[in-house]
């Protein structure tokens, strides 16, 4: 069993975005793991385990326009099914 279920990856464009304030929100204010947060003023991509991704991807859209939007289910991937 895993501890954070959910490998949620997204990109967000907009406009002043600061990788360093970003995962420094997303570490305090969402429970998860292997955090990426990593892009320039007007890309950022985002790559977190978590048991709510739609939390972070409410947080993301906050922040600009969010696509290319994964979110993967890894407890069902690691018992050889489709996430």
């Amino acid at each position: 069993m895993l501890e954070f279920r959910y490998d949620t990856q997204l990109l967000i464009e907009g406009h002043d975005l600061d990788e360093d304030a970003i995962h420094d929100h997303i570490t305090a204010n969402f429970a998860g793991d292997s955090l990426l947060a990593v892009g320039d003023s007007e890309l950022i991509k985002i790559h977190f385990h978590t048991n709510e991704p739609w939390k972070v991807l409410e947080y993301a859209a906050s922040l600009g326009e969010i696509y290319d939007i994964v979110v993967e289910d890894m407890d069902r991937q690691s018992r050889g099914l489709h996430g």
